[in-house]
């Protein structure tokens, strides 16, 4: 059965058309048709500007815990580490199911259609696996069906508190023992219609030097995204060249983890040899603007990683905010403060890190785009709002980018169903109490 969507403006990737039909069939997209003036008959209409759905690439879920505990007083990305920590210690199978759902949830009624979610808390505390050794992974896994949106689960090697220095008491929940161990684990976790699986380095901290390869490898064999957190702080980078002699970028290189399949997330404080390493492999970058102000880490060098050749994409990492549109308006801001000049993006290329880049990273390279044989997952934003009344949106995509918000998604379509229709979620009831809920429950 077919169903048409018409869609009074939409952004098909060089340029925003008026009166577009979109018609899906299984899930996908079938055919687009430009022109259409007026909806075809029995065909859902979304007014405004419709765009790809956008893909959160770098999601931590639990962090969602956080906002409004951690933004006040002074302190360090290390301080807010134990914080985040507390938190950490407190989640079980029940309470992050729930706690994932509703954070997925308020990413669907922000227009994101995907998450990778990068996942590390497998264990009980104490380290003591669960009696399903994925039962944590397996949470998140339901949780993001449940709240009607695409995962790829990045199941995380976390070994190390240090460069050799083992877990603390805190990352023994982490903690498989060795990279042996860690793909065993991941290797008994399965796919399903809307959850793919993929691969996470923590960080060249948390993962011996000599078992990296073995985490590259398992991926590599899989065909499946492989995730890094890189040089995210200078501490780290410190460390690791009094360890190894080199950065972080180097240690990847070396033991085979940077390529295309890869995505460093943060990238931020790297030197001119790193950015041509990163670029030159066709490694990915991920950037999550408003978490790296938030815990102060700095402003990375997009602009120079992404003319080396690496695309770039976006996350909320902490979700100190969930709002994909100020993500990529954050990126172009900051390149602005950090350089004294304007236009280092159009609204189209910070579109695409959004949207066909950020769905790519996560492995779903069918998405991402409004084309026939792509996923039918789209995302519709008022132009009628107190943000965004008065753009023309025939110009471009610079209304979604510049002006708009999450609060302006008026619906969120995942294969072909409403997962948000006219600003509210079609599967979780009351999504903010879905969310004091499940953050109450942790603070208890």
């Amino acid at each position: 059965m077919t169903q048409t969507y018409w869609l009074e403006h939409a952004w098909l990737d060089t340029h925003v058309e008026p009166g577009v039909a979109v018609e899906v069939a299984a899930g996908r997209i079938s055919a687009v048709r430009t022109g259409v003036d007026s909806p075809p008959p029995r065909s859902e209409i979304l007014r405004g500007l419709t765009l790809p759905g956008l893909a959160n690439v770098h999601s931590h879920a639990f962090h969602r815990a956080l906002r409004g505990t951690v933004q006040v007083g002074s302190g360090t990305f290390w301080t807010w580490r134990e914080m985040m920590y507390a938190f950490a210690d407190r989640l079980t199978p029940d309470t992050y199911h729930a706690l994932a759902c509703a954070v997925y949830a308020e990413m669907a009624l922000a227009g994101v259609t995907a998450v990778g979610e990068f996942h590390y808390v497998h264990h009980a505390p104490g380290g003591t696996p669960y009696a399903d050794p994925n039962a944590m992974g397996e949470a998140l896994v339901e949780a993001a069906g449940e709240a009607g949106i695409r995962i790829t689960l990045l199941d995380t090697a976390y070994l190390a508190s240090g460069f050799g220095q083992a877990p603390d008491r805190h990352q023994l929940r982490f903690s498989d023992g060795s990279a042996d161990g860690w793909a065993q684990r991941a290797s008994l976790l399965k796919e399903r219609d809307h959850a793919r699986i993929g691969a996470a380095i923590h960080s060249v901290r948390a993962v011996p030097a000599a078992q990296l390869a073995t985490v590259a490898e398992w991926a590599g064999a899989r065909h499946v995204p492989l995730h890094v957190h890189l040089s995210e702080q200078t501490a780290e980078n410190d460390a690791c060249f009094a360890t190894h002699g080199c950065t972080p970028t180097q240690l990847l290189a070396d033991n085979g983890v940077l390529g295309e399949h890869t995505t460093g997330v943060h990238n931020t404080h790297l030197t001119d040899e790193d950015i041509a390493l990163i670029g030159g492999s066709g490694t990915g970058t991920c950037m999550c603007p408003t978490t790296e102000r938030d815990l102060a880490d700095g402003i990375g060098p997009a602009v120079a990683l992404q003319r080396a050749g690496s695309p770039l994409s976006l996350g909320s990492d902490s979700h100190a905010v969930v709002d994909l549109f100020e993500e990529a308006r954050a990126m172009e801001l900051n390149e602005r403060l950090r350089t004294h000049t304007r236009g280092h993006w159009t609204a189209a290329a910070l579109l695409r890190a959004a949207c066909a880049d950020g769905h790519a990273a996560l492995g779903w390279d069918d998405a991402g785009i409004l084309v026939a044989g792509a996923l039918a997952d789209f995302t519709t934003i008022a132009l009628d709002s107190v943000r965004t009344a008065g753009s023309v949106p025939r110009l471009g995509p610079e209304t979604a980018v510049f002006a708009a918000s999450a609060a302006d998604v008026r619906h969120t379509i995942v294969a072909g169903r409403h997962v948000v229709r006219d600003g509210a979620h079609t599967l979780v009831p009351h999504v903010p109490t879905a969310l004091e809920d499940a953050v109450a429950a942790l603070r208890a």
